[in-house]
């Protein structure tokens, strides 16, 4: 039965505005992740992966790969990769020519190991911070609601998106839409494969809302199952099964200057001039130790610079009390200080007071016993007085481009340094708050003993020293005896912590804090994850930066 038509008009209308309304939401959506890839143009954050694998029939990760460089989402010259620590093939160049999506991973010639038989493409995980930089419009996907949710304290709407066609490398998966300024804020699913020789992984793509009307990818995380069998009885061949975190920060190092300092300079009226042999020159020893000084601050200055080192603040403010603690109990007359650099790899390095300790480290340490062993490894070359590059003390050295600091900047000790330093670490600890509290310590030595096989990408060192070196060091053999035997099966001993359990990062300014997590019981012995990478779950805040005033 019709209905009659001062009914049907209305009902129409209605339908009309609700049609209207939904349209307008889908382009306010598109427009809002243009807006994103815009930014990312303009911008070039450190981007990190980090992956762990399983080998087929194997319970235990047993390979890694690591991979650091600037983000890119223009084209494929967009990506630079710095640094590259893998076990597989290293990649044809003509394999990194422009392509709608660039691939997470390339499979390679049967090899008996399997996991050979891939390559891992940086720039495709790169890639994955973003849904697509080329199609993603309404003439390429369609949009299904699903509900509204909340994500920590952010309200959004819930859409399912899929191709419209099934053309290679266009995504297919879930999206979260904050409902302020319809900017996507998570993003799970995965790409479309062309063949059996180009593989995606499913990923899970968080953001951050770090200034008004700003939302930008913080970290990804991927986990999946790759068949190394193509042709007849693949389904039933050996599997990769994988996990990785891809981090994004620095933002906004890229763009900072000092330039506008130019304009509060002050210019002091001239003074008289005066001739005198008061104390005012300094002595040869003095004049050494500002040489150190000076090569000292540039290169910290420069890794602030680039966004490799954290902004002092208040992770900081921690590894200095703990410094401090060894310092006084030692009655050494020294200053010391500690940064973090905010890399995944477990290391340290000393560049004349400074002592710069990873995130990666800080972030699996399972105690202050543990990082007051650390942070004694690097006070005690300090203590001796083992030498600074000073080379660095010409700013030439350090006016080089970001390349040029990966692959120059290195601060490993020698193996006489290592060996006196390992004698004087442990004379720290005696005499510390800590002395009675090392046996964590020596846990933990033995839990990176263990991994060091197992992950040798996250114990290799970039800039410094890995912990490792000092474990076959007599007092250091005597540490690891004294402490518990290493029981992966004990429930509640816990000798080192996944990664990211202690650090967050926050990605536009590349600031560190602690992470303030309630404590979980563990339900059984697969979830302590020693050194390993977790799935990510973001409590989402809205920026509570003031947003800038215009004025006339």
């Amino acid at each position: 039965m019709a209905l009659p038509p001062l009914i049907a008009r209305p009902l129409m209308a209605a339908d009309e505005r609700r049609s209207t309304a939904v349209d307008q939401l889908l382009d306010r959506i598109i427009d809002r992740e243009r807006q994103v890839i815009q930014l990312l143009a303009e911008r070039t954050p450190f981007v990190e992966t980090y992956i762990q694998e399983n080998s087929p029939g194997e319970s235990a990760n047993v390979r890694d790969h690591y991979f650091l460089g600037r983000m890119g989402v223009v084209d494929a010259g967009g990506y630079v990769s710095f640094v590259r620590r893998s076990s597989a093939p290293q990649p044809k160049p003509v394999e990194a020519k422009a392509k709608p999506r660039f691939l997470f991973l390339k499979r390679g010639g049967s090899t008996a190991g399997g996991p050979e038989s891939v390559t891992y493409m940086p720039e495709g995980f790169a890639q994955m911070a973003l849904i697509d930089t080329r199609a993603f419009d309404r003439k390429t996907y369609s949009f299904e609601y699903v509900r509204r949710e909340f994500l920590g304290e952010v309200r959004c709407l819930v859409f399912d998106v899929s191709p419209l066609s099934k053309k290679p490398g266009r995504f297919t998966g879930r999206i979260w839409v904050e409902d302020q300024d319809s900017f996507i804020v998570r993003v799970n699913g995965t790409y479309a494969q062309k063949n059996t020789e180009d593989l995606y992984f499913h990923f899970d793509s968080w953001r951050v809302n770090p200034l008004p009307g700003v939302w930008v990818p913080a970290v990804v995380y991927i986990e999946d199952s790759v068949n190394l069998t193509d042709g007849a009885g693949a389904a039933d061949g050996p599997r990769i099964r994988l996990k990785a975190q891809t981090r994004i920060w620095s933002y906004n190092s890229a763009t900072q200057n000092r330039i506008d300092e130019l304009t509060s300079v002050l210019i002091e009226s001239a003074r008289e001039v005066k001739d005198t042999n008061e104390p005012g020159q300094i002595s040869p020893i003095e004049s050494q130790r500002r040489w150190e000084g000076e090569a000292e601050i540039n290169v910290i200055e420069r890794l602030e610079k680039i966004g490799l080192v954290a902004p002092a603040g208040e992770v900081d403010k921690v590894l200095n009390t703990v410094l401090a603690n060894l310092i006084a109990t030692n009655s050494l007359d020294l200053d010391a200080y500690c940064r973090l650099l905010l890399t995944t790899p477990l290391e340290t390095f000393t560049i004349g007071h400074t002592i710069v300790i990873s995130r990666g480290l800080v972030d699996v340490l399972p105690d202050e016993s543990s990082l007051a062993l650390v942070l004694a490894t690097e006070l005690a070359h300090i203590a001796l007085a083992h030498p600074t590059r000073t080379e660095y003390a010409f700013n030439d050295r350090t006016m080089v481009g970001d390349e040029a600091v990966l692959e120059g900047f290195r601060f490993a000790r020698t193996p006489d340094e290592v060996a006196s330093a390992s004698t004087k670490a442990i004379a720290l600890l005696a005499h510390s708050p800590y002395a009675d509290k090392l046996s964590g310590a020596g846990l933990f030595l033995k839990a990176m003993a263990a991994g060091a096989s197992r992950f040798p990408r996250l114990i290799q060192a970039t800039f410094g020293n890995d912990l490792t070196r000092y474990l076959e060091m007599p007092e250091f053999q005597e540490l690891l005896s004294k402490a518990p035997p290493l029981e992966e099966a004990r429930l509640e001993q816990i000798a080192a912590l996944p990664l990211g359990s202690r650090i967050r990062l926050e990605p536009w300014s590349g600031q560190t804090f602690l992470m303030k997590n309630k404590p979980v019981s563990l339900l059984s012995t697969r979830e302590k994850m020693p050194f390993e990478i977790s799935p990510v779950n973001i409590f989402l805040t809205r920026s509570r930066v003031a947003a800038p005033v215009e004025t006339k």
